[in-house]
């Protein structure tokens, strides 16, 4: 399963390879509100089939009553504002001043699209520099940290690499774990040397290994999106995982159980090589507290924590599982 903005692309490559007019439409500046951020991305065809978001969906009305009006008639890029008035925001559902700028694309053979995508599976970062006047298109490696930005009549967009996430465990709890990360465009890697807890495992994109689990994470180099889970409840297998984890650059770091079973978890870890700094990253007990009880709700939980540490969320606004618990006792 793709994310969104990873469908955009290879359906657009899709549409180009079978002959289509299509174009290319990103948001590249708001103003005030806007129901998507910079970077959002949509393809839309010249039988007006669309997908991916750029807003609520009354602008993405309007692309396709123009496109199904006039057909895909651009043959260079174009930078389109929305809702410049109150009248326009109201019209396109953008809140009351909101204004969002669009760099609109036709797409051809020499959009370089393929050429991004298979450089994407290749887990390259790239910058996809686009000429608006032109509509010529480079590809380079692009920087860590580099952000999409507008500089004189060039787009600089960035793509890839993948966040990545290494669940350690092959449990239900990991399957819908997994299923829900690939949806949010996370590369998810599932680790469990245990061959009773490997068999039937079948899930489209999610690479399954058996190595041992600190063998993984030593072996995938974690950088700063990065991220580790561990869920098997055996000190075996997740302590040391945690521990090489808690070494690297990864950005969150979790193990399921108790604040009980944390509490062990942290006391086993003092007796390795490892600083107060570095324990404190372990988060657990794991996930973010909205009361769930299945399988899938404490995935939706852990996803919910993980990301609002990816998005840089402060602590003090988070509820986690033993702070509910302490303000329920």
């Amino acid at each position: 399963m793709d994310s969104i903005d990873l469908e955009v692309l290879k359906t657009a490559a899709a549409w180009i390879d079978a002959g289509r007019r299509c174009e290319l439409v990103t948001v590249v500046k708001t103003w005030g509100s806007s129901p998507r951020p910079i970077g959002a991305t949509l393809a839309i065809c010249d039988d007006g089939r669309v997908v991916g978001s750029v807003s609520g969906g009354c602008i993405e009305d309007d692309l396709i009553a123009r496109v199904r009006a006039h057909g895909v008639t651009r043959r260079v890029p174009e930078l389109v504002s929305y809702g410049i008035s109150a009248d326009e925001a109201h019209r396109f559902g953008l809140p009351c001043g909101g204004t969002i700028e669009l760099a609109i694309e036709p797409l051809t053979p020499h959009s370089r699209v393929q050429e991004l995508l298979a450089r994407l599976e290749r887990h390259e970062l790239l910058a996809r520099r686009l000429d608006l006047d032109s509509g010529a298109v480079k590809l380079e490696a692009a920087a860590p940290g580099a952000v999409q930005h507008l500089a004189g009549q060039v787009l600089t967009t960035i793509h890839g690499p993948r966040w990545r996430l290494f669940i350690i465990g092959a449990g239900q709890l990991s399957r819908f774990l997994a299923q829900i990360a690939c949806a949010m465009d996370y590369h998810v890697t599932v680790c469990d040397p245990r061959e009773e807890y490997r068999a039937g495992w079948q899930l489209p994109g999610v690479s399954l290994v058996h190595m041992m689990p600190d063998d993984l994470v030593l072996e995938a180099r974690l950088d700063h999106r990065s991220a580790v889970v561990a869920l098997t409840h055996d000190p075996k297998l997740d302590d040391l995982a945690l521990m090489e984890a808690l070494k690297s650059d990864a950005f969150y770091v979790g193990a399921i159980g108790s604040r009980m079973n944390n509490a062990k978890r942290r006391e086993r870890l003092k007796l390795f090589d490892l600083d107060d700094a570095q324990l404190a990253r372990l988060h657990g007990p794991i996930g973010l507290y909205i009361g769930s009880k299945t399988p899938a709700e404490i995935a939706i939980s852990i996803l919910a924590e993980l990301t609002a540490v990816k998005n840089g969320v402060p602590a003090a606004l988070q509820v986690r599982h033993a702070a509910a618990l302490d303000g329920a006792a």
